[in-house]
């Protein structure tokens, strides 16, 4: 998929759970606000006058902090990273082209990053599955990162900045239930519009970059999760400057369950 037509319909094993081309309107920013936490994400802000995306997207809620603030995982040390502001960072906009797409502006006053970790609602709690988003980063600022990933704590990060945006390349990691990680494209990928596709099966994950596939791991995810599309603080390299930012515009996501062929 190299084109931004949305996909429709199932797909092989797959059967399309959801499919989001942001064209039904604008929502500003700080409408993504009063968001709820683990089980239910949903926001609150977005209940009246925005019941669609309220049914359909979440985000981490305000004040919780990202990975390089938490020090989760290994990853402290950090001087400074970021906390959850989807009310601050989180809008849908109409593009010049007519296009709708999701807006994340990550900020920086220097000393706090403002970031966001949007959560399709209609993808949550599953095992298996396929899970395709099409974004474009506008700028590789030093002091920012994504990691789009199912977490349990078994994890599987892609598309996933390892660091820095300013300096990594696209790439897979998976963790706990099996180790793994590959670079798949290089960095100056981030600024151009790409698709980026899991496909999470029975014994195997399979990666895909524009529909070709750059990576396979044989290995069985073990649980249900959420599908997470995390932006935040660089874990490596320079810092956000105050006034940084970065903007990540995507213009659909959809999910499919996954269901085993019958036999004959």
């Amino acid at each position: 998929m190299t084109n931004n037509n949305t996909p429709s319909g199932d797909c092989g094993p797959f059967v399309q759970l959801y499919a989001e081309n942001f064209n039904g309107g604008d929502v500003p920013v700080g409408a993504f606000k009063t968001c709820a936490g683990d089980g239910d994400f949903r926001c609150a802000g977005l209940k009246t006058g925005y019941s669609h995306y309220y049914d359909t997207l979440g985000a981490y809620p305000s004040g919780w902090p990202d990975t390089a603030t938490s020090g989760a995982d290994g990853n402290g040390g950090r001087t400074f990273g970021g906390y959850y502001r989807p009310e601050k960072a989180v809008s849908v906009y109409t593009a010049s082209n007519g296009d709708g797409q999701m807006r994340v502006h990550m900020t920086s006053d220097g000393s706090v990053n403002s970031v966001a970790a949007v959560v399709p609602r209609k993808c949550m709690n599953l095992r298996y599955g396929k899970f395709t988003e099409r974004f474009i980063v506008r700028t590789r600022t030093p002091g920012f990162k994504m990691a789009h990933l199912r977490y349990t704590p078994n994890e599987v990060d892609y598309p996933e900045a390892g660091g820095n945006f300013s300096t990594d390349p696209v790439s897979v990691f998976t963790h706990g239930f099996k180790e793994s990680n590959a670079d798949v494209a290089p960095g100056t990928a981030w600024t151009s519009w790409h698709t980026y596709s899991t496909e999470i099966v029975p014994g195997s994950l399979r990666f895909y970059l524009d529909g070709k596939l750059v990576k396979t791991v044989n290995a069985d995810f073990p649980e249900a999760a959420d599908w997470v599309l995390q932006n935040e603080s660089a874990l490596a390299g320079a810092y956000a400057a105050a006034g940084a930012s970065v903007t990540i515009d995507t213009t659909w996501l959809t999910c499919y369950k996954y269901v085993a062929p019958t036999s004959h």
